[in-house]
């Protein structure tokens, strides 16, 4: 049985969860969220503590058990602090900035990128060069923060392009003319 499986999960105040079999309901200040239960595991909810459960006995049913269990706490998480990413950009005349749902950038391309917002996140940029990512769900603040990465990534040559809040980028070595 995992480790981290066993370990409870502790609800704060204000955070209601509501336990169904397939999935849970995560309701708190920043949001509200499902999170599916994957197979072979069940939760339960006793007081303050979220307790993770390893209903088969079957031995590749119980990898689930943690990974379960990380969810969960992801969830609470998410629900009463949020997540949050920052990106950087950087390059001569490279920006961004808000219009209504979408995040328009200039990255050196001919045309202007246009980058439609989820629901459920958050889109904020200071200074048109940082951007920040927030909301409640980890696995779609990270993915979305990726895709925007994913429109210029780091140069290694030059150091242009958008990157995470302090990644730390080894720089190539151009041709030298000798």
């Amino acid at each position: 049985m995992s480790r981290i499986g066993r370990k409870p999960i502790q609800v704060p105040k204000g955070v209601t969860v509501t336990v169904k079999p397939v999935v849970l309901e995560f309701k708190g200040p920043k949001g509200a969220m499902k999170q599916g239960v994957p197979p072979g595991v069940s939760f339960e909810l006793t007081g303050s503590e979220l307790v993770a459960k390893n209903t088969a006995n079957d031995p590749m049913a119980s990898k689930f058990h943690g990974l379960a269990r990380s969810l969960m706490a992801n969830a609470v998480t998410g629900v009463t602090e949020g997540f949050k990413r920052e990106l950087d950009i950087v390059g001569t005349g490279y920006r961004a900035e808000v219009k209504g749902k979408q995040v328009h950038f200039a990255l050196g391309y001919s045309h202007p990128v246009v980058f439609d917002i989820p629901a459920g996140i958050d889109i904020t940029v200071d200074k048109q060069t940082h951007v920040t990512v927030t909301g409640v769900d980890r696995q779609l603040v990270g993915q979305v923060a990726a895709n925007i990465r994913g429109l210029r990534k780091p140069d290694p040559y030059k150091q242009k392009g958008v990157r995470y809040t302090g990644e730390v980028l080894k720089k190539k070595v151009g041709k030298t003319g000798a």
